[in-house]
């Protein structure tokens, strides 16, 4: 071997032993940092649990001993990365999976006094405001803490003996002026906040088919509604205001219109207020303004498919009336339509693409409206100051028939003979 190649094989082997140390160290730090964070926490109340576990959503971590032959369960529910005006709450549903039925711990931090108020809560209405209640089994030391964004609730529960597995869910929301609960969010992590617990083993299971019927209800709900209220609506509007003007398309228009308007309102009640009554039986939605706009809306399409069966004729006097009721609550119903649609989008967050698209149609649709407005502006309204210049043209013919009444009314039974005296006088005067 030559003298370069020793030197060469020395380098390499002096680089790989200080290297080794290294790649050894930050192997350690990362198989340390895969470690369930529950396991290194340590509580400042010196408590310990038998059992920690990473929850899957909202940051959150559950610690717990348990004792299978008294049913005495000792919790502590960590939530992270969470303001100071939040409330949280851990519940345990006995009889079903989901919100109705949770025997629920709830704490948030008192925006005056800056202290934890930790209390328990039945929860046997999707109406509920997490008053305090009782609870059907036995709870003791409920407290609460809140450090470095860090909520915690403790407390002790007495399961019945033999409880091996529980149905538990877990949320967050706003605290609202008057240390009110505010309402938690109805997308994302918030709708996955729910699963088995093993107490034996500490196995978490996520309630797969109730998050993934409410997420697919949900797009149901918003597509629904996008389409029928969103587009088909608008569609039928600008079909009876634009295509009525031509002669050609009578009574074309008043189909298309007719079409669109019962479509989008089936479609709606079918696929949209349905959808609304499952999330509500299967979530406990709380009325929001995007809940009483769409209800609003409802009721107002509803009159206007009353309005179509007390249609009085063309040449019926109250035809005027009639046409200016329906029309603006059709307009009425269009606007809070697209409005609503948007607020569910920011319910529902889709992603960006949806409301891209959304926002593109309805673009498409309001540029395609101001061209017909500007083509059909003298059709339109053309009559309307054609009808202000006769009636200009007449009003002053009427005054010049005044003026010659007048005129005739004074001198009409006079000769020349006595204008011309009349004239004489009046110069002597001068």
């Amino acid at each position: 071997m030559s003298l370069s190649s020793r030197a060469i094989l020395v380098v390499m082997c002096f680089l790989f032993l200080s290297c080794t140390p290294l790649f050894t160290s930050a192997t350690t730090t990362t198989v340390q940092g895969l470690q369930p964070r529950c396991e290194s926490h340590i509580f400042n109340n010196g408590k310990h649990y038998r059992s920690c576990k990473d929850l899957p959503v909202l940051d959150s971590f559950l610690h717990f001993s348990y004792a299978r032959e008294t049913g005495v369960l000792d919790v502590a529910y960590r939530h992270a990365n969470l303001e100071s005006s939040s409330w949280i709450a851990w519940a345990i549903n006995p009889t079903k999976k989901g919100m109705l039925g949770a025997q629920a711990l709830v704490a948030y931090r008192n925006s005056t006094s800056g202290v934890m108020r930790a209390y328990t809560s039945n929860i046997n209405s999707y109406a509920t405001m997490l008053q305090e209640s009782p609870l059907s089994f036995r709870v003791t030391q409920v407290s609460a803490e809140y450090l470095d964004g860090e909520m915690t609730i403790f407390a002790t529960m007495v399961l019945p003996p033999n409880t091996t597995v529980v149905n538990h869910l877990w949320q967050d929301g706003p605290l609202k002026e008057g240390d009110r609960l505010g309402m938690h969010a109805m997308s994302g992590d918030h709708l996955k906040s729910m699963s088995t617990l093993d107490l034996l083993s500490g196995q978490v299971t996520a309630t797969k088919s109730v998050n993934g019927n409410i997420l697919l209800v949900k797009r149901i709900h918003g597509l629904v509604n996008t389409v029928s209220w969103g587009i088909l609506m608008p569609i039928g509007v600008m079909a009876a205001r634009y295509m009525k003007t031509y002669e050609t398309l009578d009574p074309t228009w008043f189909y298309v219109h007719v079409v669109c308007q019962l479509t989008g309102y089936l479609a709606g009640l079918l696929g949209g207020l349905g959808t609304a009554i499952y999330m509500a039986l299967h979530t406990g939605m709380r009325s929001t303004a995007h809940t009483v706009i769409g209800i609003l809306i409802f009721c107002l399409g509803f009159l206007q498919i009353l309005a179509l069966k007390a249609r009085p004729g063309k040449d019926h006097k109250y035809r005027t009336y009639w046409n200016w009721y329906h029309h603006t609550v059709g307009y009425v119903v269009v606007v809070l339509s697209v409005y609503n649609i948007y607020k569910g989008f920011v319910i529902l967050q889709p992603g960006s693409g949806w409301k891209i698209a959304y926002t593109a149609i309805i673009c498409a649709i309001g540029a395609f409206a101001i061209v017909m407005e500007i083509l059909q502006f003298k059709k339109r309204w053309g009559s309307l100051f054609v009808k202000k210049s006769e009636d200009l043209q007449e009003a002053n013919q009427s005054a010049f028939k005044k003026e010659i009444l007048k005129f005739m009314n004074r001198w009409g039974d006079k000769t020349p003979e006595d204008l011309e005296a009349n004239q004489s006088a009046s110069t002597e005067v001068v």
